[in-house]
């Protein structure tokens, strides 16, 4: 059977037969390389049938699969309690946004307790990695350190070192020499984690990859790699912020969406084991368009600033820009206002910010953000000790969501008197105002009474 040439897209893994200047299954645009081709022709029949397995019941007497902490709080708390032996880990985040420092860090925290850990820098040399342990007072850790990119190699000294934890850094620039393309392609990315994660299966070790990303925010790479991992993590953060967030997305052994903050210092990502507080640092409590969120991250309530400014617009169509908050709710709230609660908007430039840096992705954000928007078009101040959280429908209620009371005490935990919330939802320590719908908050917020 003849090998002949695949045309592959780098964005989704979707193969063609031949080279088109747009991914039919993504849509993505340049994406679409050559690579080598698998072997033409039905798939071969395997002699005889296979063995028989062993069904079991879903009672045990098994024990929870063990835990081992890396010392680094947030990183335990995000992989929902530790590493798991045996487990793969694919961390994503932009370039510079302190990948490599904490999982320096977590190693280094590791190899103090005495457990035998491999760092494999692909795109740094030795003299790099040491000068940064250096900067970050990690330099007598007892981190061993590899630099290659054969996967064949990295393997023989992985079996022979047997580690309980090594990281990969980055897994889009090792190559395997069994498949025939060029390092970072699909078919590579896709062979070498399956390896990869074969070691760790076989040796009990805890494999952590790091991984590039895309220009939309996306581990780069077909998405076969975060169905072969265990877990998947995303730092997020903003260059001009210190503020830096580990968000788990998928987690086999813990809970999804739940998160770590870190302050970038100059020693390196420092814990912050109450982000709330770091968030609403500095804020002009008297300032219109500006609204303070109880909202909820995996299982840790957070507050957070929203800022919100509404400026007449001198274009025909008015600007709308969002950092931290999805547009299209931004636009559905902004519909809202306008449809059903009369807030003459449609003449003003809007503009939102999650301050801190963070990404809001719960609809409980709604009430918050529109607060936010009616206090800077109204030119009203909301109280200082007031927190918002409710989803808007399209109707204009306020719908109730979820954790409701952790919301609430986090909020007083804080200092704050009173929230405004979907009916229902009550604390002790916090006076609490119902509105059953978006109207009822912008007169409250029209006669100061908020």
């Amino acid at each position: 059977m003849a090998r002949g040439a695949t045309f592959v897209c780098q964005s989704c893994g979707a193969v063609s037969s031949k080279w088109v200047g747009r991914c039919e299954a993504c849509g993505a645009w340049n994406t679409i390389t050559e690579e080598a081709g698998a072997a033409s022709g039905p798939p071969s029949k395997s002699p005889g049938k296979g063995r028989r397995l062993e069904l079991v019941s879903l009672q045990t007497d098994e024990a929870e699969p063990a835990r081992v902490l890396t010392g680094v709080a947030e990183f335990d708390r995000v992989l929902g309690g530790g590493l798991v032996p045996g487990s793969a880990i694919l961390v994503g985040g932009d370039p510079g946004i302190g990948k490599s420092t904490i999982l320096l860090q977590a190693l280094a925290a590791l190899g103090r307790n005495g457990k035998r850990v491999v760092y494999v820098s692909g795109e740094e040399a030795a003299a790099q990695v040491r000068l940064r342990a250096r900067r970050l007072g990690l330099a007598d850790a007892k981190v061993d350190l590899a630099m290659e990119t054969s996967l064949k190699d990295i393997l023989a000294t992985l079996d022979a070192a047997r580690p309980e934890a090594v990281v990969i850094d980055s897994i889009q620039t090792l190559w395997s020499d069994a498949v025939d393309s060029a390092p970072g392609t699909v078919s590579q990315v896709r062979a070498v984690c399956q390896e990869l994660v074969r070691f760790a299966k076989r040796r009990d070790c805890a494999l952590i990859l790091v991984g590039h990303v895309t220009k939309d925010g996306q581990i780069a790479g077909p998405r076969v790699v975060e169905h072969l991992v265990d877990t998947v993590l995303y730092f997020e953060g903003e260059r001009g912020h210190q503020f830096r967030i580990l968000r788990a997305v998928k987690n086999r052994f813990g809970p999804t969406d739940e998160i770590g903050v870190f302050e970038m210092t100059d020693k390196g990502l420092a814990e912050v084991p109450n982000p709330s507080t770091l968030f609403l640092t500095g804020r002009d409590q008297w300032s219109n368009g500006s609204a303070v969120f109880a909202g909820v991250e995996g299982t840790r309530p957070l507050l957070v600033e929203l800022q919100a400014l509404a400026s007449p617009t001198s274009y025909g169509t008015p600007r709308r820009a969002v950092i931290g908050w999805d547009t299209a709710r931004l636009s559905m709230v902004l519909a809202v206002l306008e449809t059903r609660c009369g807030l003459g908007i449609g003449g003003h430039d809007i503009y939102l910010n999650v301050a801190g840096g963070l990404k809001i992705g719960e609809p409980a954000a709604d009430l918050a953000a529109a607060g936010a928007l009616i206090s800077s078009v109204l030119g009203r101040p909301l109280a200082p000790d007031c927190v918002l959280f409710g989803e808007i429908a399209l109707s204009g209620a306020v719908r109730p969501v979820g954790q409701s009371d952790a919301r609430l005490k986090e909020a007083a935990k804080l200092g704050f008197k009173r929230a405004i919330c979907p009916p229902g939802a009550k604390a002790d320590g916090i006076a609490v105002t119902s509105v059953n719908t978006l109207g009822e908050l912008v007169e409250r917020i029209r006669n100061s009474d908020v």
